[in-house]
């Protein structure tokens, strides 16, 4: 077996499994979570750079404004999608955050269309149709927009397409966003810290490890993700990657007992058939682009 595929199917069960553990952190505040994940996800990729003796990267990343300008704009769409997942899993919202990531790769179409001139194919714009029909029917029936769905794929999103677009590697890239969020997490905790607003000080030392394992948590399903992405077509990769979803869709409802009706299902059946579709088409020009080259 290609270890691209068991290294892309590691980070998505990884990823898919996360609900299990901020679930485990619910009493952290949302956003004292995100603080400690900016934090120790800094000093772990650290401790990966020092013991991989892989600096020199930095020196000139950091005198390069346009490039730090980039990341910074990373960082913050990186940090919302990070906040806003956390408060959904705590909130009892993790089939809806579920829902983000399979619009997700619609997202990521209509953003190469918007902004990097990709043509969509016709069964793109089907598939974008469908989802939007499926969109359109969850806002009918509940009365409001799936905004949780929309603010992670929009987010996530938007960061993956500042990333296509810069010239950093995994880990270098995580390095330089976490570098820039770390003192907005610093100024955080140690204010709560000092007005004795801190949940970590007062947690019980299980909880405090726990917490602390945000850096690994975090760092290792990217670089893992990274590594696949170099060995595996984009064509594989994005079929592996509805094991997140599909993971946290059955989190929610078999473990955390979220409703989840014939209403819901048929909105969510859109998606997926919606995904089918894409997929399909995915799938289909890379063969055919691969019986070019051989002909060629």
């Amino acid at each position: 077996m290609n270890p691209g595929i068991v290294y892309a199917f590691l980070a998505f069960v990884i990823w898919g499994l996360f609900p299990v553990y901020f679930k485990t952190l619910h009493q952290i505040p949302a956003l004292e979570m995100l603080a400690h994940r900016m934090a120790w996800s800094l000093l772990f990729v650290l401790a990966v750079l020092l013991v991989r003796h892989h600096w020199r990267w930095l020196g000139p990343v950091l005198r390069d404004r346009r490039l730090v300008a980039r990341f910074a704009a990373s960082a913050v769409l990186l940090s919302a999608n990070w906040g806003i997942y956390i408060w959904a899993v705590n909130a009892g919202h993790i089939v809806e955050a579920s829902l983000g990531y399979f619009i997700n790769p619609l997202i990521n179409v209509l953003f190469g269309y918007a902004f990097l001139g990709e043509r969509l194919r016709p069964l793109q714009w089907t598939a974008v149709g469908i989802a939007a029909a499926g969109v359109a029917w969850l806002t009918w029936q509940s009365g409001t927009l799936p905004w949780i769905s929309l603010a992670l794929a929009v987010t996530f999103g938007g960061y993956g397409l500042l990333r296509k677009t810069a010239r950093l590697g995994a880990l270098e890239g995580l390095t330089l966003e976490t570098l820039l969020l770390f003192p907005v997490a610093l100024v955080y905790l140690t204010t709560l810290g000092l007005s004795g607003a801190s949940h970590f000080e007062y947690a019980p030392l299980p909880l405090k490890l726990l917490l602390a394992c945000a850096g690994p948590v975090t760092a290792i399903p990217l670089l893992l993700f990274g590594a696949a992405a170099r060995r595996i077509p984009l064509s594989t990769l994005g079929l592996v990657q509805y094991v997140t979803p599909t993971l946290q869709l059955l989190t929610g409802v078999l473990v955390y007992h979220e409703p989840f009706g014939a209403v819901r299902a048929a909105g969510y059946g859109a998606i997926w058939v919606a995904l089918a579709v894409y997929s399909f088409e995915g799938l289909r020009g890379a063969v055919s682009a691969r019986q070019a080259r051989t002909a060629a």
